[in-house]
């Protein structure tokens, strides 16, 4: 009964994105294409998916990646108005990372030797820049950008080559994390609290979008960050931090980790921002319990009454992107593609979004024994 229900609600969901397709041939083709991505294979490229879908080469399927008449941005939205039906939670957490996808050559939309996180070292790869729906009830990726750097926006002739349309110029990636984030306000998506790491909590102009828009957040920092005080004393965050008494210092669990619970010493002390409305920021820190000199640092702003707990429960909250990339790319084949366009990447990164998302979904129906919800046109 349960598979019933889960096959039942696969259909639903390609069903739902149907509308999206102005012709039947590529919607049967991604139906096979995002089935092939959920299958068991070593590897989920254009010619296994074919192979897979009984077609004899790899053309029909880099023909839908590649310029097949289909509304890519428009499945962008499907997807993350299906997660939040299934996830939604007021107290949702968004969280917004980086993952690399290694290439070869220098061919490839945005491919440049760039530091790659998933390598730990600087690669020759691309970086996506992505945004997580993460609540009680699971989590899934729901927006993406490539990262475009410098060193292909100040070439317009290799930009066209690789299909990057002229009016796309350089963007910081904290700058499209907004640019997620802002389509995630317009769509009335719900949530409580945004998460990312350094990356971003070091943009001041992040911080300040966030804090014209009351979006409450946690963004880690560097130890060296300069912060204001309430007094208007400015110092760097782990001098602020070592001020404190050992009694500012509580251990929570922030979570289940692959080895039991997540547990640090968490402290905090209130910083110079906005304070009406009832609103604050804070300087948060995060002690490990085994080796007490390793500390990671944040920058909040939330509700006045938020506890200590809130703000890690947050900062713990960015693990959930980690583990939407690590599913992703083992279950929904991330990060397996073979396409060199600009639009190819986004076509494919959408439909494993999808694959990622029905993931999910597929979760919460097993668990509640939950039908199918109606297809919405």
């Amino acid at each position: 009964m349960v598979l019933d229900r889960v096959v039942a609600e696969f259909d639903s969901l390609m069903s739902r994105i149907g509308v999206r397709f102005a012709r039947s041939e590529p919607r049967a083709r991604a139906r096979e294409y995002v089935s092939g991505l959920l299958a068991g294979l070593e590897r989920k490229n254009g010619w296994t998916l074919a192979e897979r879908a009984g077609e004899a080469g790899p053309e029909g399927m880099q023909r839908l990646l590649r310029k097949a008449d289909w509304a890519v941005d428009g499945v962008r939205d499907d997807v993350r108005a299906y997660v939040v039906e299934h996830l939604g939670d007021p107290e949702a957490v968004l969280a917004g990372d980086e993952t690399g996808f290694l290439k070869k050559g220098v061919k490839s939309a945005g491919v440049q030797r760039q530091y790659s996180g998933t390598a730990g070292r600087i690669e020759n790869c691309q970086v996506g820049v992505f945004l997580a729906y993460a609540s009680a009830r699971g989590h899934a990726l729901i927006d993406r950008e490539l990262y475009v750097p410098v060193s292909w926006t100040g070439d317009r002739d290799r930009c066209r080559a690789a299909g990057i349309p002229d009016e796309v110029g350089f963007a910081e990636k904290p700058r499209l994390m907004i640019t997620m984030l802002e389509r995630a306000l317009a769509a009335g998506v719900p949530f409580a609290w945004f998460t990312a790491d350094e990356a971003y909590g070091q943009a001041g102009y992040l911080r300040d979008w966030l804090d014209a828009r009351d979006v409450f957040y946690v963004v880690a920092t560097r130890c060296d960050q300069q912060v204001c005080t309430r007094a208007d004393r400015i110092e760097r965050a782990d001098v602020l931090i070592a001020e404190l008494p050992a009694s500012a210092w509580q251990r929570l669990s922030v979570g289940a980790g692959a080895h039991g619970p997540r547990e640090y010493d968490w402290a905090r002390r209130p910083i110079d921002g906005t304070w009406a409305r009832g609103r604050g920021h804070w300087l948060l820190a995060r002690r490990s319990i085994s080796n007490p000199t390793e500390i990671a640092y944040y920058l909040c702003y939330g509700p006045h009454a938020s506890r200590l707990v809130d703000l890690a429960w947050t900062a713990g909250s960015r693990w959930h992107i980690e583990e939407a990339f690590q599913q992703a790319k083992g279950e929904a084949g991330l990060d397996h593609y073979q396409v060199r366009t600009w639009r190819a990447w986004y076509a494919h990164i959408t439909l494993s979004m999808l694959a990622l998302a029905w993931l999910a979904a597929s979760k919460t129906i097993a668990a509640k024994g939950e039908s199918p919800k109606p297809t919405k046109t």
